[in-house]
C-alpha cells in the first residue's frame, strides 16, 4: 500500500509542483492550502507524513503549530518543514518541535525526494515494530488448567461483551494487562484504541495532563489518554498509584460521563469502557486513607483476581512449554528443550510471577545453549534458588531433625498438591505412596486438600 503524503502551503504553484514530483515518486497525496484546510485534513485523517511550509495565513509559525498539532496525535509521523523566509533559528526551532527534516525554499527537487523517501521509511519501521509488538503481546494466551486461569477466562468470556468497567487485581507480572487486552479483544470495542495509562510511571505533576489532555496557549491540542481511547478501551495501570486529587476528578467523569482538558473551557465527551488494575490491596488502601472508597466501588462492577504463580504451580510446565514455542519461533531457533520438572523451577517462589518466567526462558533463548545441561545451568544459575528458598534451609539447621523432616513433608507435599492441581491420585503416584496412605500424610501434617 503506497504511503499518503499531506503537502501544505499557500502558493499554488509550490504545492503543485511538491504535489506532481511526489505522484511521480509512485506516493498518494493530499492538499491543503491554508491553515484551517491542513488542520481539517490532519484531524479528518492522520497522514503518514507531511510536507508543511512554515508561514501560512495565520502566522508566523503555522506549520510549528501544525507540527506540534500532528505530533500530540501521533508522534511517530515524520514531518519535513519547508520554508521560504528560513533561517537558523527557525530550523532549529522546527528540530526542537520534532520535524524529520528542514529544508529552504527554493528547495532541490531530489533532496525533497530523498527525505520524503527516508521518513516514508522511518515510519514504515516504526509502525512495523509496532505492529509487531502488538500482535505479539495480544497473540499470547492465558495459559493453564488451575482453577484460578480457567475461571478467569471463563469470566472473560462473559464480560466482554459487556461494557461494565472491571477491575484486574494480581501481583506485579501477573498478567493484568493481558487479562486487560483479551477483554477488549473479544469485546464489540476490539476494532477500536486500546490505551494504556500506568499510574506507577507517571510523573507525579503530569497526571491531569496524561488522563485529560490540555490546551496550549498557540491554539494546538495535546490530547490526553480518555481521548485517545475514544469509542475504545482505557486501561488504567495501577490505579491505587493515582494520587488523591486525581482519583477525585476521575471520579467525577465516570460521574457526569465529560471532562475539561487542562487551560480548556469547554466541556469534552468521550464513549470509553475503563478497566482498571492494581497490585495492591484497594481496600486495605481505603482503610489507610490511600484511595477513595466512592472510587473503588465505581471501578469495581466487575472484578478478575489473579493468583501468585507460586499458587498455581500447576500451570507452570504448560507455560514453559508454552513460551518455549512462542520465543523459539520469535527468534527463529529450534525449540527450546526445558525440562518442566527441573527442581530449580518447581521449588523456585517466583515473586516475579509469569513475567519472570517467561523472561528467564527469553533468556535461554538468546544464549542457545546446545545440551539440555546447560539449559539447566542457565536455569540454576538466574534463578539462584536452594531447595525451596535459603531462608528455610536457614532454619531447617536450627531445629531438631524430627521437626525439619515434618516442614519438609509439609513444603515438598504441598507443592506436589499444586503441581497436579489437588489431585490427590497423580500426587500420590508422583511421591510414591498409596493414596489412603497420603490422605493420612496431610491430614498429620495439617495439609487441607483442596478439588
Amino acid at each position: 500500500m503506497s504511503a499518503e503524503i499531506l503537502i501544505v502551503d499557500d502558493n499554488a504553484d509550490i504545492r503543485n509542483i511538491i504535489n506532481e514530483l511526489i505522484i511521480d515518486a509512485g506516493y498518494k497525496t493530499r492538499l491543503a492550502a491554508n491553515y484551517n484546510q491542513a488542520l481539517t485534513e490532519i484531524d479528518k485523517k492522520l497522514p503518514d507524513v507531511a510536507i508543511l511550509d512554515v508561514k501560512l495565513d495565520k502566522g508566523d509559525n503555522d506549520g510549528i503549530e501544525l507540527l506540534s498539532h500532528i505530533k500530540t496525535k501521533n508522534n511517530d509521523i515524520p514531518v519535513i518543514i519547508i520554508s521560504g523566509h528560513a533561517n537558523i533559528e527557525m530550523a532549529v526551532k522546527s528540530l526542537q518541535h520534532g520535524a524529520f527534516e528542514f529544508i529552504e525554499k527554493p528547495f532541490d527537487q531530489e533532496r525533497l525526494l530523498n527525505f520524503v523517501s527516508r521518513a516514508v521509511e522511518n515510519f514504515n519501521l516504526k509502525k512495523e515494530n509496532k505492529e509487531y509488538e502488538s500482535k505479539l503481546f495480544s497473540s499470547y494466551d492465558l495459559i493453564g488448567n488451575s482453577k484460578n486461569i480457567l475461571n478467569i477466562v471463563d469470566q472473560i468470556k462473559k464480560i466482554s461483551l459487556t461494557e461494565s468497567r472491571v477491575l484486574v487485581n494480581g501481583p506485579s507480572g501477573s498478567g493484568k494487562e493481558l487479562v486487560a487486552r483479551k477483554i477488549h479483544k473479544n469485546s464489540n470495542r476490539y476494532q477500536k484504541p486500546f490505551i494504556v495509562l500506568n499510574g506507577a510511571l507517571l510523573d507525579s505533576n503530569k497526571y491531569e495532563l496524561e488522563l485529560f489532555g490540555e490546551e496550549k496557549e498557540n491554539g494546538s491540542i495535546s490530547y490526553g489518554a480518555l481521548e485517545k481511547a475514544n469509542k475504545g478501551t482505557l486501561l488504567i495501570d495501577q490505579i491505587s498509584e493515582i494520587p488523591l486529587d486525581i482519583q477525585s476528578k476521575i471520579l467525577r467523569v465516570l460521574t457526569d460521563q465529560k471532562f475539561k482538558r487542562v487551560n480548556g473551557n469547554s466541556d469534552i465527551v468521550v464513549d470509553v469502557r475503563l478497566i482498571c488494575s492494581a497490585s495492591k490491596d484497594l481496600k486495605n488502601e481505603i482503610e489507610i486513607g490511600n484511595f477513595r472508597e466512592d472510587l473503588f466501588h465505581r471501578i469495581n462492577v466487575f472484578e478478575i483476581n489473579i493468583e501468585p504463580l507460586s499458587q498455581r504451580i500447576s500451570d507452570i510446565p504448560l507455560l514453559i512449554k508454552y513460551f518455549s514455542k512462542k520465543i523459539s519461533e520469535n527468534y527463529n531457533i529450534i525449540q527450546l528443550e526445558i525440562d518442566e520438572n527441573d527442581s530449580n523451577i518447581i521449588n523456585h517462589n517466583w515473586k516475579g510471577n509469569v513475567r519472570e518466567l517467561r523472561n528467564l526462558i527469553e533468556r535461554i533463548a538468546i544464549l542457545q545453549p546446545e545440551t539440555k545441561e546447560k539449559i539447566s545451568n542457565i536455569i540454576k544459575e538466574s534463578l539462584k534458588s536452594t531447595n525451596f528458598n535459603d531462608h528455610g534451609v536457614e532454619n531447617s539447621l536450627s531445629v531438631p531433625l524430627k521437626e525439619a523432616r515434618e516442614k519438609f513433608e509439609k513444603e515438598y507435599l504441598t507443592i506436589q498438591l499444586k503441581k497436579f492441581n489437588g489431585n490427590i491420585s497423580k500426587t500420590a503416584n508422583f511421591v510414591g505412596m498409596e493414596r489412603s496412605a497420603l490422605h493420612r500424610k496431610l491430614k498429620g501434617l495439617g495439609i487441607k486438600e483442596f478439588n
